[in-house]
């Protein structure tokens, strides 16, 4: 702490003396009068428009005899120095130690100077030795990191800390994971499908090519994958095969469990694609499922992608209070992390079951 003050110290005097260095040069005085430089130049332009044909030669010469006749007169008076007005140096004193004070000011009132420094690896040490329930996704992504660097031909762990990057936000860092997963358990169908939606994330919701070829090779491994064929019955309904992907959509909701909770999910979907609303039972299990989300996470609120799943299903059910009163908790909750809060915003956004 004593050398960060130190460094600091000397900072400022550096400043304090470059701005008394500048402010004494620019007092020099300069030499000659500029007027008469001016004039010449102008006379000088005359004769360049005149020789192009811009200038006719009737206002040339009235041009030329008004700038001549000026450059006579300032000739005349003779030259002038020019000089800069002195430099106040307690004014330039002052202000080169107000910007230091007034730094500390506001680290005084608003930082902790008395704050023990926190090194990454003593955080995540405490991290690990907590229980996973009270971590945060990107603490555990942390944890999960210094995992995967002490068991790298574990692709289990990579699945685990792909699974925390996309809880945090990551997408881009999960897909990472995932394909280092796939080079050490290349037939695991579980794992494509995971970096196929880690992939639909990163594009925003759309089913790219990548994510595309992710769900065909998890398809290859276990031709039953409901997440895979889900993904590829969206990219052909976004295509413009409308039919097909709703036929697909169909079969896999008539093989679905009861007990399935995507079978409701998949009803909805369908049924928003054939341009049809939800029937009344539809629409009651949906709400349920929703405010078990949301007493879900009155238990455990520290769930940033579970928060934007419940603004996004009030936005969908077109329960805008419900919607603004958890849009509120959340960004009330993650404050401090805009990527959230950017997430947040868009799932509010989202359009209004009809």
């Amino acid at each position: 702490m004593i050398g960060f003050w130190f460094a600091a110290g000397l900072l400022a005097a550096a400043a304090a003396v470059l701005i008394l260095h500048r402010a004494k040069a620019a007092a020099v005085a300069t030499p000659q009068d500029p007027t008469l430089a001016v004039y010449r130049r102008q006379l000088a332009e005359i004769d360049d428009l005149a020789a192009r044909g811009v200038l006719a030669e009737p206002e040339r010469k009235s041009a030329y005899a008004e700038a001549g006749r000026r450059l006579l007169a300032a000739a005349d008076k003779g030259a002038r120095t020019w000089t800069a007005g002195p430099p106040r140096q307690g004014v330039l004193l002052a202000a080169a130690a107000l910007g230091p004070l007034l730094a500390l000011g506001i680290y005084l009132a608003v930082g902790a100077p008395g704050f023990p420094d926190q090194p990454i690896a003593a955080r995540i040490a405490a991290w690990r030795a907590a229980g996973p329930e009270t971590l945060q996704p990107d603490e555990m992504a942390a944890v999960l990191r210094g995992m995967v660097a002490e068991r790298p031909k574990d692709p289990q762990a990579l699945q685990y800390l792909a699974m925390a990057e996309a809880a945090s936000g990551d997408p881009a860092s999960a897909a990472r994971a995932l394909r280092r997963a796939i080079e050490l358990a290349p037939d695991r169908a579980v794992l494509w499908e995971s970096l196929g939606e880690a992939l639909v994330m990163q594009a925003g919701g759309e089913v790219s090519t990548p994510a595309e070829s992710a769900f065909k090779e998890a398809l290859r491994r276990d031709p039953k994958s409901v997440t895979a064929r889900l993904f590829l019955a969206k990219r052909q309904v976004d295509a413009g095969d409308r039919a097909l992907g709703l036929a697909q959509w169909r079969a896999i909701h008539a093989e679905l469990p009861a007990t399935d909770p995507r079978r409701e999910a998949l009803a909805r979907i369908i049924a928003e694609a054939e341009g049809a609303p939800a029937d009344s039972d539809q629409q009651a299990m949906i709400r349920g499922m929703v405010e078990s989300l949301a007493a879900r996470l009155e238990q455990a609120p520290d769930d940033p992608q579970g928060w934007v799943r419940l603004v996004r299903s009030y936005a969908v059910l077109g329960d805008a209070v419900a919607r603004d009163r958890a849009l509120a908790s959340a960004k009330a909750r993650f404050r401090d992390r805009p990527e959230i809060l950017k997430a947040l915003d868009e799932a509010a956004a989202a359009e209004a079951m009809r």
